[in-house]
């Protein structure tokens, strides 16, 4: 399939209406939707969102139209790009590409409604008041995937004991990169290990980041909650492989691409939230008293075959907490 017959297909096929349905479209609301990913990764996640105005009502080409931006792992664009659907003078932006898109949306208007979806704080970020009352433009849906960084290495500890200096990959444009590098920092004192930082913005640094891993000897790595992460998770799951480190990640996708283990919450609901919130605001609720939504459904994903090809023991207990276990 065509990259331009598959965005189509995602958008719900707008090359495919009648001309009758492209002369009501302008009456439709339309709603902007911000990402910093392309497309194809985010085809789960559209069913899951289109899901979700479903729910409440909305369906793409029927009663509600959808303008989508997409930042192709580039977050540099993300500010042009939210200021070209502030100019569109959508009904809503959905800023769909975690903090990154929330913040550029943020910054391009304080009038249109926003409804993000991000892994971090919205309070911390300054994109609400407070998560009860957003008093404002925005709101939206949180995960747990910055609150569970430390869990992740917690359960890398549990699986490698020995392992006592372990390494942290993160991408330094994320504007929750701080918060994601503090909070690891704590529970790594606390655990007693050694931790290291390793930076990645681009593709081309991959190879440089896993190189400093091994000469800094670590024995397990934390890859941080980051659409552009998201984006390679294959590539970064095959170069753990590659180098034999052990690793986790918020995503199922890596650890079925061969990842040792993934634990982040369920993407699915997140992204049908975000649908029906886009609805419910496009319905005439202000987004400034809409309480900020949180997911909290978190799957541990095991790649058991990667394990035993690293000479890793899982202990049992660990097996039996796991939501899926890849053999």
């Amino acid at each position: 399939m065509k990259r331009r017959e598959f965005i189509a297909m995602l958008g719900g096929g707008t090359a495919m209406w009648p001309l009758a349905a492209r002369a009501q479209q302008t009456t439709m609301p339309v709603i902007g939707f911000l990402s910093t990913a392309s497309p194809e990764l985010y085809a789960i996640r559209l069913r899951a969102f289109h899901q979700g105005l479903k729910e409440a009502g909305y369906v793409e080409g029927q009663n509600v139209q959808v303008e989508y931006r997409w930042a192709e792992d580039q977050h540099t664009r993300l500010p042009a790009l939210a200021a070209e659907l502030v100019h569109r003078q959508v009904a809503v932006i959905v800023a769909a590409g975690g903090a990154p898109s929330a913040v550029a949306a943020r910054a391009a208007t304080l009038n249109l409604p926003i409804v993000f979806g991000i892994a971090a704080d919205p309070v911390k970020l300054g994109l609400v008041a407070s998560l009860n009352r957003p008093d404002g433009n925005a709101t939206g849906v949180t995960t747990l995937n910055v609150e569970l960084g430390p869990k992740r290495i917690e359960l890398l500890h549990e699986v490698l004991p020995e392992a006592t200096i372990m390494a942290v990959l993160v991408n330094p444009t994320n504007p929750s990169a701080d918060t994601l590098l503090g909070d690891l920092q704590t529970a790594a004192r606390t655990l007693g290990l050694q931790f290291h930082i390793l930076h990645a913005s681009a593709e081309r640094e991959f190879d440089t980041a896993f190189e400093s891993l091994l000469q800094l000897h670590a024995g397990a790595l934390v890859i941080t909650p980051d659409i552009f992460f998201l984006a390679h998770s294959e590539q970064l799951a095959a170069l753990t492989v590659r180098h034999r480190v052990p690793a986790i990640f918020q995503y199922r996708q890596f650890a079925a691409a061969g990842g040792l283990m993934s634990y982040g919450t369920d993407e699915a609901e997140y992204y049908r939230l975000l649908g029906i919130y886009a609805a419910r605001v496009l319905k005439g609720e202000r987004p400034g008293d809409l309480p900020v939504q949180q997911v909290t459904k978190v799957e541990l994903i095991i790649n058991l075959n990667r394990a035993k090809a690293l000479g890793i023991n899982v202990p049992l207990p660990l097996l039996a907490r796991a939501d899926e276990v890849i053999e």
